[in-house]
């Protein structure tokens, strides 16, 4: 096994998959519950690796994912680089600290065809054995607002 970097310590609690349920809403679309799966992994180097994927609940068919990596830093601060295929690019930036991380974006580019996302949030914590995840976007027009929020259970 590869001995985690220092800098990653503040996000050990993260490492691992994790699954559970999740429910979102937004003005210009119903609302929905999914299936989430995210796995934080490492490979010693001074990041963590992040990837999510999510089902629609009812059917199982594939609803969204995302990749990026969380880049730690000294003093607690932490950066977030995602990219998902629906041709989104979010950079955000943040911190840890005591099992919850807190994000905003700096930047969020999306190629000619994707979907208007001028900005969002992001939230992990982790209470004993659950991780709670949350998005919040500005979208299609509209000002910052919960999106998405997710209850997550470690796989062992």
């Amino acid at each position: 096994m590869v001995e985690l970097h220092p800098l990653c310590a503040p996000l050990e609690f993260l490492l691992g998959t994790w699954k559970g349920t999740g429910v979102g809403e937004y003005p210009t679309i119903r609302d929905f519950s999914y299936t989430e799966e995210v796995a934080f992994t490492h490979t010693g180097k001074p990041f963590v690796a992040y990837a999510q994927k999510t089902r629609d609940a009812g059917t199982g068919l594939p609803l969204h994912a995302e990749s990026g990596y969380l880049r730690p830093h000294k003093g607690g601060h932490l950066e977030l680089l995602l990219v998902q295929p629906s041709g989104i690019a979010e950079l955000l930036e943040g911190t840890v600290a005591d099992r919850h991380i807190q994000l905003v974006s700096t930047a969020v580019v999306g190629t000619a065809t994707a979907k208007p996302v001028a900005a969002t949030e992001r939230c992990f914590r982790v209470d004993g054995e659950v991780l709670h995840a949350s998005v919040a976007m500005a979208a299609m027009g509209l000002g910052l607002q919960h999106h998405v929020a997710s209850e997550l259970r470690r796989v062992p």
